[in-house]
């Protein structure tokens, strides 16, 4: 059988399926779907220092062959989260990452120090790339503000550190660096992608936000591209993101060079879809004579 441990910086995991955030909730919801042990790792739902009501609905809208949200980071905040979310997720069986989001990078790196100092917490997931909190600001567009917010967490905690980057710059590969620089064991590539969509019957946006975040198949390729880009560029590892539905769709994020993936919009229309994954990934290792999860993470052939 083919080993599908996998090492994300400090962090070894069971397999390189984790959960994307903001799709997967705090889990519990999700628990009675699928058996969450098998996970590789469960990313919980963004907090924030203080909790959010997010934007006002409409707030999510089905796209070709994906869906744009603006739902604003609702989220209950770090104390409610700490008192009321925290103990399932640590007993629930999967090594837990938690996203994390904030106004300013002192923001930040309080969230990294208060959650170190809570038990059953693998890692945590920095959503730097999210101007819904930052009053517009997008700490990953520009590689200055991403080197300082992530140079902060780093500083604020000795737990894992993941650095989710934005889609939406020229050349994201500036910002990979940046994160590596400032102290970002991994990189999640990528967000999702800025877009808009219009009801043409009232002649209105169909999101109260106007523009909200695609995500979906409709993403893949765009994101594939981006994970590529960002291997070649840092010695860090990629944890490859965007229109991940099948076994297949993950692979192709693996060979370009991630070292393990996040299953977000697939799980709405499929709650299993996150085990699906594990499951296919592991056929194909088997039936191609692979030995590991790792003979095949980079093996892009270009000639």
């Amino acid at each position: 059988m083919a080993d599908l441990v996998t090492q994300i910086g400090p962090l070894r995991l069971q397999n390189p399926v984790l959960t994307a955030s903001g799709t997967f909730g705090y889990s519990d919801e999700m628990a009675p779907w699928l058996d969450l042990t098998r996970l590789g790792a469960l990313v919980c739902k963004t907090v924030t220092r203080a909790p959010r009501a997010g934007n006002a609905p409409p707030r999510t809208c089905e796209t070709s062959s994906g869906m744009l949200n603006a739902i604003g980071l609702q989220n209950v905040g770090l104390e409610a989260f700490r008192r009321d979310k925290l103990p399932f997720l640590r007993d629930c069986g999967a090594p837990l990452i938690v996203n994390v989001a904030g106004e300013t990078v002192e923001d930040f790196a309080f969230l990294c120090r208060a959650l170190s100092e809570e038990d059953g917490i693998a890692g945590i997931e920095l959503n730097i790339s999210c101007p819904n909190v930052a009053h517009g600001l997008d700490f990953a567009t520009d590689p200055h503000l991403t080197e300082d917010v992530v140079a902060h967490a780093r500083r604020a905690t000795t737990l894992p550190l993941f650095a989710k980057l934005s889609p939406n710059v020229s050349d994201i590969t500036l910002i990979a660096r940046a994160a590596q620089n400032g102290g970002a064991d991994a990189l999640c590539v990528a967000n999702t992608f800025v877009g808009l969509a219009v009801d043409v019957r009232s002649r209105r946006p169909r999101l109260s936000n106007v523009t909200g975040g695609l995500s979906g198949p409709a993403i893949k390729p765009l994101a594939l591209r981006a994970v590529w880009k960002c291997a070649g560029t840092v010695s860090i590892p990629i944890i490859g993101v965007g229109g991940i539905v099948t076994a297949h769709d993950a692979l192709e994020f693996l060979i370009a060079g991630a070292t393990a993936v996040q299953v977000g919009t697939a799980t709405f229309a499929q709650p299993r879809a996150v085990l699906t994954v594990i499951e296919g990934i592991d056929a194909y290792l088997n039936e191609n004579g692979f030995r590991s999860v790792t003979d095949v993470v980079g093996s892009l052939k270009l000639d």
